[in-house]
């Protein structure tokens, strides 16, 4: 007997805490659903999609990197939110069988960043997470924005495509601003540290590292060496979770208190 389930895919895929997270909604809902995780690369995209389209069982999947920004050609139809953004991290079957793109990232990010007040906004990468960040900024009203790159090119499109009027970076370099946003996976377990010096940022600026493994990160700790206020990935990867899941499981589970979800996920 077959049971529905959602997915999580993207390369690689064994550090995400998504399985553990839905799975322990799951519970404590009482959906009998699993969620998965699959590996899949660039080169492997279009063929998942074909075959998750004939599966019956199968509710909808979140994608990570690198294919948050190349998942978009493949799908039927895309949210306002994803089409302005430039980046998909939900995809949801519909009842006409065909796929729609979503993007919960920027829902999380901005609920990460409820309450922060910054004039001048720092976002280090340019990819799927980064463009999420950005629009959450834009939202936000953030009057000068810089966004820092390996690719300097890609953060130029980046700001070009959610039309907005900032500056860019080469990575490595430290501006001084009162809000910084890792948007890459440097700091993730087994990935270079970020290179960033803490000590450039402003008094009391907030540093918000949307890596969550580990929760704590190299540059968590040196902000809170210093006494800035810090904001982890869990606060993003859960807000945006809630709203996937309740896309894929027609319920939606109690974010408010995320203390016994955050223990779960510690183990």
């Amino acid at each position: 007997m077959t049971r529905p389930y959602a997915e999580i895919i993207g390369d690689p895929i064994n550090h995400s805490m998504s399985p553990a997270m839905h799975g322990f909604w799951l519970r404590q809902l009482g959906i009998d659903a699993e969620y998965r995780k699959r590996r899949v690369g660039p080169e492997e995209l279009e063929a998942y999609l074909r075959e998750r389209r004939r599966d019956p069982d199968w509710r909808g999947c979140n994608v990570t990197a690198p294919l948050k920004t190349l998942v978009a050609r493949h799908l039927d139809s895309l949210s306002p939110d994803a089409r302005g953004i430039g980046a998909v991290n939900t995809i949801i079957p519909q009842a006409d069988e065909t796929l729609l793109g979503v993007n919960t990232d920027a829902h999380g990010a901005l609920f990460a960043l409820a309450g922060v007040e910054a004039g001048h906004a720092v976002v280090i990468g340019a990819g799927g997470a980064a463009r999420a960040a950005l629009f959450a900024l834009k939202v936000m009203a953030v009057e000068r924005i810089t966004v820092i790159n390996r690719t300097p090119i890609n953060a130029r499109r980046a700001l070009d495509d959610l039309e907005i009027d900032g500056r860019v970076r080469m990575l490595g370099e430290s501006p001084a601003a009162d809000l910084l946003v890792n948007a890459t996976p440097m700091g993730m377990d087994g990935r270079p540290a970020l290179p960033f010096d803490i000590d450039a940022l402003l008094p009391a600026a907030t540093v918000f590292d949307m890596v969550y493994s580990p929760p704590r990160t190299e540059l968590l700790l040196r902000a809170e060496a210093r006494g800035l206020p810090t904001i982890d990935g869990l606060a993003m990867l859960v807000e945006q979770g809630a709203m996937a899941f309740a896309a894929f499981f027609n319920d939606g589970p109690q974010v408010a208190d995320t203390a016994e979800l955050r223990a779960a996920l510690a183990q």
